[in-house]
Order: structure tokens, then C-alpha cells, then sequence
């Protein structure tokens, strides 16, 4: 993926983004392509309508009762990870542990998902068109949409484009979850999901055409029995299906159904009212009386989706798209010249030691990245989750050639920040400056937008340099601000840059071993370029197990004080407190054991410029973001550009449900470590899985770079818990923003629109653009002026950019599920004269055939006319990468014992495959799950002729019942091969027995 910088104008000035794709015609088997476009500015920050967005939209409807899209999100997500985990049998403890274990890359991910979701009702693009909201009986289009999101989600988890797999997999979810608050779904008198949303095969139900009058007059702010006969519960005539009309655009005919609430503007034309059920408050929601039933269709469909998509991409990769339980990437960007025999082998050496301590815990290895650079050449990326291949790629690298000092180190790091997942470290080992410093802006944007940090390790003397990089080179004095960019990269993205030597990189190389053990968390970042004393601070807490110091630069004196003022000075003696070690460019501090919690002081006096950074291991950490309250269609909390009355939101991960913690305030930092603002928290009284969230007001953020730090107050005794976020934020008066995020064929041109705002003085700017495939046709840079917008005077030196996630896909998809059958049915049940057997009794004795064993979750799944439960417990086999790259499962348990048996089927030819499937006859009722590679799904319904004896129960022989099914698809070249898992829906006690294959 790619990433660009844009620019922004005093009045919204749309601006293109030409692309154009050579990548060939057609073919079901083109992949995912991302882009990130990042338009940039001469100057620097980093910076509805459906169920209500977030936790803030309840406090500004006063529904603190409603179900927002935030909360059925995060719920869908957390319940099905924790499926996942107990089917996948990778850990067996209780859910609660399970949740205060999913790491911080876990909630990092979930939040994507939300913000994406919850970006449906803000962004200029979506929230007014009813296509994405299923608003003004575009039904149709809407499902086109919907579809299209689900492609586009399947195709990026499927090439491990795990965060456009998520933005994309938000907005889907959004929509989704529209379609059951805005539709007439509820009141029709239904209580299973509408399958036929993602599913063509399914029943369809028509939709009201346009002169068909659906609702009734409504004069009140609640409205009941609104709708028309013929939309609800109708024994006449076939139901229809009908959403409410929204504002004015489209127009309402006259007899159609409103969305309705004071927000929507046509809810004064007949007919008056309206039907949503976004909340529990009649000013917003005529048909609130409905909320809950239609939140929880809602979260049912959420429910299957990501089922759906965890049984398309294999269990393995959906953990990864949430970043389960996953340790830090270990990222390497090496320069490979003649002169970097030594950087080369201490690399080699480190990662080798960290892949073996990895070996030794029971989580995932994790993603190893290698990205090897000289001038010109750059790449290719070598990206693997398997370590003996990631120690094969290292082992050949080599270090030759060489010519001119500077070489393209920016554009591997770009290519690095491309492919790595969000929050990792990476690690750039070269002794040049950049040949391509033009790429700066590009990547700044990247680190921040995927909150990377980039830690330089530096082996050349920052002021001098050998001519050559070959073995016989001669003294040449170089510009000793060569090195700068590097500098200021790490600095802004909360990184190091280290100036050591060749013997003593390896050594050095130990802050990589570090910064990337799982459960790190940063307790101090502070930077200064002053040559007087200087006091910096850290607390550590109960839940800090242990505690590294990194401080690069050149020290003359360096004092730590514990929190009962015992003292240790660290240039001149080993003491009680800590261990040191010294190399060039790098001290290394490690608190002794046992760690006296409370405040703890460094005192020193350094030469020029020094770097301080703590880090610990502990699993509590926070994440965060900025936002503005929004008052659109739906109202809540948007994120935020530029200067203005502003909420800080913080969510605190890791720690244990049961574990009573208030919250008092943050400090807001500046680059040396003093502070700027105090911002005072409260609770959100929001039930986000991730813990609490918390929401502060700040009237205006600081006008230089600062970082967030989180202060919080536990129990009684007054105990302090501080994290920092290492990444430097600074405000813009610019704000970029994208109007259109266009469907990419392969083959054609298309454009991104955005708006570029200036909410400063006039300037002149400067935009670029650049993506990661090589696809955009107009890069920039491209001058522009804007005008005032503002009276307050502006940044001298300001800046913004914004990132798309773009997606090829096939012109004309897949979207053809496998057709199924039942060919007979054979039974050896009891007949009807042992009905009078209760059904306990059926239960006892089916039980013993083979009940599931171990943790596994339950859930009701309502369906019309029954309420069943679905245990569901381990996957038996993983996942593999087939050919085009999409995954081709094995056989797998979703629910009670084998055996299920499947025919030899050959790939390519149009023949059926043959399944016979056994279950006792308690369990006469079963679903065969059938997939095919493009995510498409159908379900095989299996029902014995027996199901009157089930219901009331036999005695004795519980005998058994068979059924033989097959399945067809169409095969062409290219076609998508079949993958099924059955689900069965019988008495849960006594599950049938069932498996599946796919290889098929």
C-alpha cells in the first residue's frame, strides 16, 4: 500500500487524484492492490444517519440505553476472537482472561473497524448518500454496495492487506447493521437475519416500487402501526420491503415512509413521521420502541458476517486481521553496500536470538519483515509469519558494491511502513545519508498514520565520512546535517537515532531485542539539545514487571534517585539500583530486581543532543484520539483538524474486568519532556469491550508538538499508574479530506476527489501524491494558494496529509455461491409409538455419543420458527495458501463428532461433489455450510423425516439417521474452488456428528 500528502484552501477547493491500472482484463484471480494517497503541504501536523455512531451520540440524543455501532461492533469482534480462540484450542482459560489478554495491537485493530464504521456518518462522501445507509428504497444499490465491501474485504485479508481489509470490513458492517434500523425488516414481523443482503442465493423479498404508497400519516414523535398493511404482517398480499426517505435528497413521493426524527427534514411531508429505530429516544427515533430487537438483528448479522469471513480466510488469518495475541513485528531495513559487513551480521545475529527466545513461548512467532536497500536498487520485501524462512532471507544477504554515500534509505523505509502491521518498530541499520530525501513528507505521513516508530542505528561519525564505500576509501568531510531527516523521522515518530560504530553495533543492536519482547510499554520519551543539567522522571507501578533505560548521546554525569531517595551514579559505579552498560552513541540501563514502585528521577548533564527513553514490560497500555463533536445526521464524535474545542478519547487495554481503577487526568508533554496542559477525564459510561474509555474536553490543543501521556489514579491508596505515547503531535490549520473513494478494474482510469481547507492566513502551498503500486498518473508536486480563512495567524511551518485504502478488483466478480441438494435421506430412528419418552430422557441418552469437551461458547440463534444454540468448538486442521493466494481449508469440527465423508472431486471439471452425512436421531436437523474461494456461501439444510419424534423425545436406541448430499459449481478457468464446513442447529446437548473437507 501507498500513501500521499494533500493540501486544503480557506473555502473547499476540490482537487483530483488521476489513476490509471495496466495490470491486464478480467480474472477472478487479481488480488488486492491498496493505495494510500497522501497529499502534502508545504507547511506540517500530524495529526448520519443509521444506529448512532459512538458512545458520545447516546449523551448528545439522551439514549444512554441505545445500542450504538460502536458497541455492536466491538462486540461481534470480541465475541467471535474469542470463538475463534477456544475452536482454534490455542488458549483454554476463562473469557474474561482471554479479553484482558488480547494486546493492544488487538483493540488498535478493532478500533480501525469502528472508526471506519462509525466515518459512514461524517465523511462528506457517504453520509448523505442513501446508498451506503440503506435510506430512500435503494435497496438494491445497496446491496450492490454491500457486496462490493465484502469483496473488497475478502480480497484484501486474502493478500494480507489486513488494515484496507478492515477499513473496508467497517464500512460494510455499517451498512449492514443499517439495513435492520432503517427498514421495515422488524416491523415485517421478522426475527432471523436477511440472509439475501450477502448471500444472491437466498430468498429475496421484492422491494415497494416508487408508486407505492408505504406508510401512514404520523403526528406524533412516537409512531406506531405507521406503516401500511401490506409492509408488515400482511396474510393478502406478499410483504414488501421499504426504507425511510431521508432530508431531500432524494425526493419522498408523496405516501413514503420518512427516516423520521428531528434531524430529517422530510419528516413534515406525507406521509409525516417515519420508521428508524437508531435509538431509544422518540426525538430521534419514531419506531424507538423497536431499538432492541432491530440492534439485535443487527448484531446477529454482525455476528455472521465475520464468521463468514473467519471461515473464507481460515482462522489463522482472520487472528491476524484483528492482530490476536500477536508479538511485535520485527522489521528490518538493511543497507546491503560493501561497507556493511559488520551492520549485516549483528542483524543476523540479533534476529536469530530473538527468534529463538520466541520459540520458547506459546504465542505466534509474529510478521518478519526485511527490506534490503543500496543505490539504486531497493527491495524486494521479504515479509514471512514462518522464522527459518525470515532466517534464510538474512542469512543471504551480503554486503557488496558500493559507489556514492548517499543511497535510498527513504524508500525502503516507505516500502517497510507499506507492509508492516500498525504500532511497529522499525529498525534501520545503514552508514549513508538519503539519495532520495524528497520522500520525506511521504514517509512522515506513513509513520503517523500507522503510529510506526523508526529507530535509526547509525555506523559513520555523524560529521565525517569515507569517500567510497569500498574496503580502500580516503577521509572526505561530509555536511554534518546529512543525517538530519533521520533525526527527525525517529523524533516525531517517538524512535532512536543512534551514532555508534562498527565494533560496537552488535552490542547496540540490543535495543531491538528491547523495544520488540511482547507487553512493551513506554513509561518515558523525552528529548533535549541543552549542555546543562536536566531532571527527567518515570513512575513505575505494580503492574510493571521490568524496566530498560535507552539514552543515546554523549553524558558527562548521569544520576537515578528510586522513590526512597537511594541513589546510584551510573558513568562511575554498578550500585543497587541498576546495571549499565556503554557504547558509542548508546547507554543501556536495567533496573535491578525487586523494583521499588513510585517516582523515579535521572539526573544528568550531557554534550549536545540526547534522547531518553524507558520502557517496561507490562500488558496495560492505552491507546487514543482526538475528535470534535459533529452534529449531522447522526450526531457524535468526529475526528479532528485543525485548532478548535477538541476531545481527547482514551481507552485503557489490559486490564482485568474485575480489577477497580479510577481516572483522574493527563498531561499533554512537550518534545523535552516538560508539561504543556492537564486534561481532565471522565468516563465515557460507555460498555466498550476494550476497557475503559474515557473522554476529555480541551479547548483549544498546544501549538507545538506535544505527546499524550496517561495518568490514572487506582484504589484507594492513591497508587499512579503513567504511560507515554511516544509519537509527537502537532497542530495544522490545514484540513485535507476525500470526497470519493472510487471502485478500481484493472484496465481503466479513475479519479480521487478530495477538499483541501486552510483555516489560517492566505499561503501558497504544495501538494503531492504517491502511492505504493505505481498507478498514479499525477504525483506532483502541484502549487497552489488559498485564502484566509480565520483571522488568528497561522503555523510559519504547518502540514497535513490523509491516507486511502484502495482496492482492484475483478470487473465482474464471483458472486455465484455452490448450488446443494439433498439426494436421500435414510433413518433408523424409533418410530412414533415411543413419542410418550420425554425428551431428557433422548438427551441422556445421546449424550454419550460424543458431547463437545473444553471451553466453547454459546449463543442463541434465533431462527422463525425455532431458538437453538450452537456450540462450537476446535478447528481441526489449518489453513493453507492455495494458488492465486486464496486459502483452502482442510477438514474441520465446527460441531460434534466425525464423521461427514466427502467424494474425490477433481478441480476444473463440472461434476458434483458427494457428501454422506451421519448424526444420532436426537440431532435429525443439521446446516452444511458450503464456500467457494470468492467468499461465496450456501446453506445446505438438512432435515430427517423423523423431526416430530425429535421434538418430543424417544427412548432407547438412538439409531441414527443419514443423509447423502451433493453440491455443484460451475467450474471455468479461474473459478473460485469450493471450501464447506457444516453448523449443525440440533438439540445442543447432543450434537450429530459432522465434519467436512475442502479440498475439493
Amino acid at each position: 500500500m501507498n500513501k500521499g500528502v494533500i493540501s486544503s484552501s480557506p473555502h473547499p477547493i476540490p482537487q483530483e487524484v488521476m489513476m490509471s491500472q495496466s495490470m491486464g482484463h478480467g480474472g477472478s484471480g487479481v488480488r488486492m492492490r491498496g493505495l494510500y494517497v497522501l497529499l502534502c503541504v508545504v507547511l506540517a501536523l500530524p495529526g448520519c444517519r443509521a444506529f448512532l455512531p459512538n458512545f458520545w451520540s447516546r449523551v448528545l440524543t439522551l439514549s444512554l440505553d441505545s445500542y450504538t455501532h460502536q458497541f455492536i461492533t466491538e462486540q461481534g469482534v470480541l465475541n467471535v476472537t474469542l470463538e475463534t480462540l477456544s475452536m482454534a484450542n490455542t488458549h483454554q482459560h476463562r473469557h474474561t482472561q482471554e479479553q484482558a489478554g488480547l494486546g493492544r495491537g488487538f483493540w488498535h485493530a478493532v478500533g480501525e473497524v469502528v472508526r471506519s464504521n462509525a466515518a459512514m456518518d461524517f465523511l462528506s462522501s457517504t453520509r448523505s448518500d442513501p446508498v451506503y445507509h440503506f435510506d430512500s428504497e435503494r435497496v438494491e444499490e445497496a446491496m450492490a454496495m454491500l457486496r462490493q465491501f465484502w469483496a473488497q474485504t475478502l480480497l484484501s485479508a486474502q493478500a494480507k492487506e489486513y488494515q484496507g481489509a478492515r477499513h473496508s470490513l467497517g464500512q460494510l458492517l455499517h451498512s449492514l447493521q443499517d439495513f435492520y434500523s432503517h427498514s421495515n425488516w422488524v416491523e415485517m414481523g421478522q426475527h432471523s437475519i436477511y440472509l439475501h443482503l450477502l448471500q444472491p442465493g437466498q430468498p429475496a423479498f421484492p422491494v415497494a416500487t416508487e408508486d407505492t404508497p408505504t406508510c401512514m400519516e404520523c403526528h406524533s414523535a412516537t409512531c406506531r402501526d405507521n406503516l401500511l398493511p401490506r409492509l408488515t404482517q400482511s396474510q393478502q398480499y406478499p410483504l414488501l420491503l421499504t426504507t425511510g426517505y431521508f432530508s431531500t435528497y432524494p425526493p419522498k413521493p408523496q405516501g413514503k415512509c420518512s427516516h423520521g426524527g428531528v434531524l430529517d427534514s422530510s419528516r413534515h411531508q406525507g406521509a409525516k413521521g417515519g420508521i428508524n429505530k437508531d435509538s431509544t429516544s422518540p426525538l430521534f427515533s419514531p419506531h424507538h420502541y423497536l431499538h432492541v430487537e432491530a440492534a439485535r438483528l443487527a448484531t446477529t448479522a454482525t455476528l455472521t458476517v465475520l464468521r463468514d469471513l473467519r471461515d473464507s480466510v481460515g482462522y489463522t488469518s482472520f487472528l491476524r486481521l484483528f492482530s490476536v495475541k500477536q508479538p511485535p513485528a520485527l522489521v528490518f531495513v538493511m543497507d546491503t553496500t560493501g561497507s556493511m559487513f559488520e551492520e549485516i551480521t549483528a542483524a543476523r545475529l540479533r534476529a536469530h536470538s530473538i527468534i529463538q527466545a520466541r520459540a520458547n513461548t506459546p504465542e505466534q512467532p509474529g510478521t518478519f519483515l526485511l527490506v534490503p536497500f543500496h543505490d539504486p536498487g531497493v527491495g524486494p520485501v521479504y515479509e514471512t509469519e514462518n522464522p527459518e524462512e525470515f532466517m534464510s532471507y538474512m542469512e543471504n544477504l551480503m554486503a557488496l558494491g558500493g559507489g556514492d554515500e548517499p543511497e535510498m534509505c527513504l524508500s525502503a523505509v516507505q516500502l517497510a511502513l507499506t507492509h508492516s502491521p500498525p504500532l511497529s518498530e522499525i529498525f534501520v541499520f545503514t552508514d549513508a545519508s538519503p539519495k532520495d530525501a524528497h520522500l520525506y513528507n511521504t514517509v512522515r505521513a506513513l509513520t503517523l498514520e500507522k503510529q510506526c516508530k523508526v529507530t535509526f542505528l547509525l555506523t559513520e561519525d555523524p560529521s565525517h565520512k569515507m569517500k567510497g564505500r569500498g574496503r580502500k576509501r580516503r577521509r572526505e568531510t561530509l555536511s554534518p546535517d546529512r543525517f538530519a531527516l533521520y533525526s527527525s523521522l525517529s523524533s516525531v515518530s517517538g524512535g532512536l537515532t543512534v551514532f555508534t560504530t562498527n565494533s560496537d553495533i552488535h552490542r547496540v543492536s540490543a535495543i531491538v531485542e528491547d523495544n520488540t519482547a511482547a507487553d512493551k510499554v513506554t513509561l518515558l520519551h523525552a528529548e533535549s539539545d541543552s549542555d546543562s543539567a536536566l531532571s527527567h522522571s518515570f513512575r513505575v507501578d505494580s503492574a510493571v514487571k521490568s524496566v530498560t533505560l535507552h539514552l543515546t548521546g554523549e553524558l558527562r554525569q548521569c544520576v537515578l534517585s528510586s522513590p526512597t531517595d537511594r541513589t546510584q551514579s551510573l558513568l562511575s559505579q554498578q550500585g543497587p539500583l541498576a546495571e549499565w552498560e556503554r557504547f558509542q552513541g548508546l547507554y543501556r540501563i536495567s533496573l535491578l530486581s525487586p523494583i521499588e514502585p513510585g517516582q523515579w528521577h535521572l539526573n544528568t548533564l550531557a554534550d549536545g543532543h540526547i534522547t531518553f527513553n524507558a520502557i517496561a514490560d507490562s500488558s496495560v497500555d492505552f491507546l487514543y484520539y482526538f475528535a470534535v463533536e459533529a452534529n449531522g445526521t447522526h450526531p457524535g464524535l468526529a475526528r479532528v483538524e485543525g485548532s478548535v474545542p477538541t476531545f481527547l478519547v482514551l481507552a485503557v487495554t489490559g486490564l482485568s474486568p474485575n480489577e477497580e481503577v479510577s481516572f483522574s487526568h493527563v498531561t499533554l508533554l512537550g518534545a523535552n519532556g516538560e508539561s504543556l496542559q492537564k486534561v481532565w477525564l471522565n468516563s465515557s459510561s460507555s460498555s466498550s469491550s476494550s476497557g475503559e474509555e474515557l473522554v476529555g474536553w480541551m479547548a483549544s490543543v498546544p501549538r507545538v508538538p506535544f505527546c499524550v501521556p496517561s495518568i490514572r489514579q487506582r484504589d484507594r491508596g492513591g497508587n499512579r499508574l503513567e504511560r507515554v505515547s511516544t509519537e509527537m503531535i502537532q497542530p495544522t490549520d490545514i484540513k485535507i479530506q476525500v470526497l470519493s473513494i472510487p471502485r478500481l478494474v484493472p484496465g481503466h482510469s479513475t479519479t480521487v476527489r478530495f477538499d483541501v481547507q486552510n483555516h489560517a492566513p492566505a499561503r501558497n502551498l504544495t501538494l503531492t501524491a504517491d502511492d505504493d503500486r505505481g498507478y498514479l498518473s499525477q504525483r506532483g508536486p502541484h502549487s497552489l494558494s488559498v485564502g484566509e480563512r480565520g483571522a488568528r495567524a497561522g503555523l510559519s511551518l504547518d502540514s497535513n496529509y490523509v491516507v486511502v485504502h484502495l482496492t482492484v478488483v475483478p470487473p465482474d466478480p464471483d458472486m455465484s455461491p455452490p448450488s446443494c441438494s439433498t439426494m436421500r435421506v435414510e433413518h433408523t430412528c424409533p418410530g412414533p409409538t415411543q413419542w410418550h419418552r420425554s425428551q431428557m430422557d433422548c438427551l441422556s441418552g445421546c449424550d454419550r455419543q460424543g458431547t463437545p469437551t473444553g471451553d466453547s461458547l454459546e449463543e442463541n440463534q434465533p431462527t422463525p420458527n425455532h431458538n437453538y444454540q450452537s456450540q462450537r468448538v476446535r478447528e481441526q486442521t489449518s489453513p493453507a495458501q492455495g494458488e492465486n493466494g486464496y486459502a483452502e481449508l482442510g477438514p474441520r469440527l465446527v460441531q460434534g463428532n466425525p464423521p461427514l465423508n466427502v467424494a474425490q472431486w477433481t478441480g476444473g471439471m463440472p461434476q458434483p461433489l458427494w457428501v454422506r452425512y451421519t448424526s444420532p436421531c436426537c440431532s435429525p436437523q443439521a446446516e452444511l455450510l458450503v464456500w467457494d474461494g470468492a467468499g461465496n456461501v450456501r446453506r445446505c439444510h438438512l432435515t430427517s423425516s423423523q423431526q416430530r419424534v425429535v421434538a418430543l423425545g424417544v427412548l432407547g436406541s438412538c439409531g441414527k439417521v443419514s443423509f447423502f448430499l451433493s453440491w455443484y459449481e460451475p467450474v471455468s478457468i479461474g473459478k473460485h474452488l469450493p471450501i464447506c464446513s457444516p453448523l449443525h442447529q440440533g438439540n445442543p446437548s447432543d450434537p450429530s456428528h459432522s465434519t467436512c473437507t475442502a479440498r475439493v
